[in-house]
């Protein structure tokens, strides 16, 4: 299994993280806010533990929507 991760930076809006969470990570409001702010305040937050397609095919669709706004938002999975 391989937990998916987003990376502080100091460009990608807060609110832009929390669209991305509900979207692509499906987390309900609340959660998606928390997560956040573990990203704004640690530097980075699990966006959930998923197998080695699913965390690959998230980790690249976070990218895409990041870059089409033109926001440096990091993504990446490591193993759980």
């Amino acid at each position: 299994m391989y937990r998916v991760l987003l990376h502080n930076d100091h460009f990608t809006t807060m609110e832009f993280v929390i669209d991305v969470l509900v979207a692509v990570f499906q987390k309900p409001a609340r959660e998606a806010r928390r997560i956040m702010l573990d990203v704004h305040r640690r530097g980075s937050g699990v966006c959930g533990v998923y197998s080695y397609d699913i965390a690959r095919t998230k980790v690249a669709r976070v990218l895409t929507l990041a870059r089409e706004q033109e926001f440096p938002l990091q993504c990446t999975f490591e193993e759980a």
